[in-house]
This record gives C-alpha cells, sequence and structure tokens, in this order.
C-alpha cells in the first residue's frame, strides 16, 4: 500500500523518542549514471516542519523540485551535499563511492543529530546511529528532501557540464545512458574525469 504525502512527517515522527530530538535524512543521486559523480545530501529539519509537497524526487517535475529545493534549503536546520567524482567510482566501485558520498554529507552537516535515516544502506562509518530505509525517498519527509537537494544539485552540475562538452547532451540525460548519450560515446569515445570507465559498456569503447 503506497503512503500519503502527509504520512511522510509521520514517518520522520515515529522515531522520535527522549533520546532522539535531533534527526537527519540522507539520500544519493546518480548511481547508475554513465557520467558524472555521485551526489549525496543530507538534511535537517526543525520537528515541526511539514511540506506535503515533498515526496521522492523522481515523482516530481524539475519545475517542482527546484521550488521544493528553495523551500528545503530555507527550512532545515542544516543540510550538505557530497560528490564522489567518477575516477574515484572507478577506483572504489559504485557501492562503496555511495556510501563515502554519503558519509561525508552526514560529517558536513553544521549541527549535531541524534539519528540518521538513509535511504537503503543499512550501516555507515559515522558516529551517529544509523537506520536504513528501503525506498526511503517515498516514506520519509527528510529522506525526500535530500533526494531533492541531492537531484537538483547533480542535474545543475550535469547542465553544466552540457555546455563544456555539447555533444553528449548532458542537459538532457544527466548522464544516463541513453541512445543518444551511447550513440554521443560510439561516435566521441568517453571523457577522461566524467566518464565512469568500469562501467559498461564504456570499458568497451576506446579512450580517443
Amino acid at each position: 500500500m503506497s503512503r500519503s504525502l502527509s504520512s511522510l512527517k509521520e514517518f520522520d515522527d515515529s522515531y522520535y523518542r527522549d533520546d532522539i530530538n535531533i534527526l537527519a535524512g540522507v539520500d544519493e543521486v546518480g548511481r547508475g549514471c554513465l557520467a558524472g559523480p555521485v551526489v549525496a545530501a543530507a538534511v535537517i529539519f526543525p520537528r515541526a516542519y511539514n511540506n506535503k509537497e515533498i515526496n521522492d524526487s523522481k515523482l516530481l517535475s524539475a519545475k517542482k523540485r527546484s521550488e521544493l529545493f528553495e523551500d528545503i534549503v530555507k527550512n532545515a536546520i542544516s543540510y550538505s551535499v557530497s560528490f564522489v567524482d567518477a575516477p574515484i567510482i572507478d577506483e572504489i566501485n559504485i557501492l562503496n563511492a555511495t556510501k563515502l558520498a554519503m558519509t561525508n554529507a552526514i560529517k558536513d552537516l553544521k549541527h549535531p543529530c541524534d539519528l540518521v535515516l538513509v535511504d537503503a544502506i543499512k550501516s555507515l562509518p559515522v558516529d551517529n546511529k544509523v537506520i536504513g530505509i528501503i525506498k526511503g525517498d517515498a516514506k520519509s519527509l527528510s529522506i525526500a528532501a535530500a533526494s531533492i537537494i541531492a537531484k537538483v544539485t547533480r542535474d545543475r552540475y550535469m547542465d553544466a557540464l552540457a555546455k563544456k562538452y555539447p555533444n553528449y547532451q548532458f542537459s538532457k540525460n544527466k548522464g544516463y545512458g541513453t541512445k543518444e548519450h551511447l550513440r554521443a560515446l560510439e561516435i566521441y569515445g568517453p571523457i577522461k574525469g566524467i566518464h565512469r570507465f568500469s562501467f559498461k559498456p564504456i570499458n568497451f569503447i576506446p579512450l580517443f
């Protein structure tokens, strides 16, 4: 059974206890891309904050994500964003890169928290208590907010890359393996430092 949007706050509220007064939500974007970084965000809200329009970033339009991004930034007690670039992803693999981005996002928060709710990932090397929530971006207000912060931040980064490398249409595909992106890879080859050379099919394409 799917949850209504109003229950995202209720989900977070269910974790408050005498010893848990402040919680953070953490999520990432870009795990399945062929190009660009994996980006994680962490968000801490005041306990009373709610915005019923906040939801899993994948279910929102780009315009709505941008609007909610501004509201989240305005109202958060603290938020942070962490990038792990393609060469590091190739070196340590995407799962470890995701954990690294999430860990750094938590450590970069400017306010302490008693509990961290994380989308899917069950444990991270941080001092905080961590609970992994399967499909957390569709259940938790703070995780959903983190997904929006991470998505908007990464999309803007890929839009900037698109201006530098127009042949790859990064503003449209955001680094994912679309038909047009794969065709560009066949014609122009992968970009060192931008594409993930450990990912198929890039690891079979020669560097031009």
